[in-house]
């Protein structure tokens, strides 16, 4: 009976190597995130999508509504400026007030208290004004000030946005060339990686070793077929820049996004562990 009993576990164990152990969720940082109705859901699929970390930027008071809601670390940014004081698509008021700018004095708080860990979505594109306008030169000179990243909306948008003065050409990642002559240590990272304007978005990250970009919308199926994602991606990492792209979903579905990095098979592993989360470990703790 007993060698019966040890033959029967024998096979059993047999039986089950066959079966492919479950596969962990890919570590992933997403540096381009936004508020949801439904926050929630939003942190469950996060998390169950291999989210350790993530850089959101939303209204100020939903943004709020983050704090200590999940097991993800969160960093939290400052979004301006906004259009008629609303936030693009959601068109939330951006600030209780329902400024467009917030004050200076304000902001410098908020770094100081450790509310804020970056500025941005900066919102240049969709206001009607260049990434570089003069306006926006006292906001940036705080977050040279205090090694804080920013992030810039480049490339396109869709539609219903609701920003009347909002211009395609301002997305050029190029606008950024006056910028970075005047703050030449400043830590940007072109959202969007420039989208049509990829090109222009190279050059300036060739030039600027402590410029990034992400590649939210790009990676995004339901946006950018896979055929132009994948060209793009093939651009940049032909001149080198595979290690200063960082991983965004831009509050698209995470897992499908996810899954559109992970199906160009021209990537290492390597590549991809920088994509998802390496990078952007090194850009946000760049001093």
């Amino acid at each position: 009976m007993r060698k019966i009993l040890l033959l029967l576990l024998l096979l059993s164990f047999g039986f089950l190597s066959f079966f492919p152990k479950s596969k962990s969720p890919q570590r992933v940082f997403d540096v381009h995130l936004h508020g949801d109705k439904n926050i929630s859901a939003q942190l469950t699929a996060l998390e169950k999508a291999g989210v350790y970390k993530a850089a959101i930027s939303t209204s100020w008071d939903l943004q709020n509504s983050y704090r200590g809601k999940s097991k993800i670390n969160f960093l939290f940014g400052l979004m301006f400026p906004c259009p008629n004081g609303k936030v693009p698509y959601s068109l939330q008021p951006c600030y209780q007030d329902g400024q467009e700018w917030p004050p200076i004095s304000w902001v410098e708080k908020q770094i100081k208290e450790r509310k804020i860990n970056f500025l941005g979505e900066v919102l240049s594109q969709y206001y009607g004004i260049a990434a570089s306008d003069s306006l926006l030169l006292p906001y940036y000179a705080l977050a040279d000030k205090y090694s804080l990243p920013v992030g810039i909306h480049t490339g396109g948008a869709g539609p219903n946005h609701g920003s009347p003065n909002f211009k395609l050409e301002l997305g050029n990642p190029s606008h950024l060339e006056k910028l970075l002559s005047k703050l030449p240590g400043l830590k940007i990272w072109i959202m969007h990686s420039g989208d049509q304007y990829y090109k222009e978005a190279i050059s300036i990250m060739k030039h600027n070793k402590q410029v990034y970009a992400d590649i939210s919308v790009l990676s995004n199926p339901d946006i950018v077929a896979s055929d132009r994602f994948a060209t793009i991606m093939k651009t940049f990492l032909a001149e080198g820049l595979d290690d200063r792209l960082m991983f965004g979903t831009d509050n698209g579905d995470v897992q499908r996004v996810i899954a559109a990095v992970e199906g160009l098979t021209f990537l290492s592993k390597e590549q991809k562990d920088n994509i998802f989360y390496l990078n952007a470990e090194r850009f946000f703790a760049l001093r």
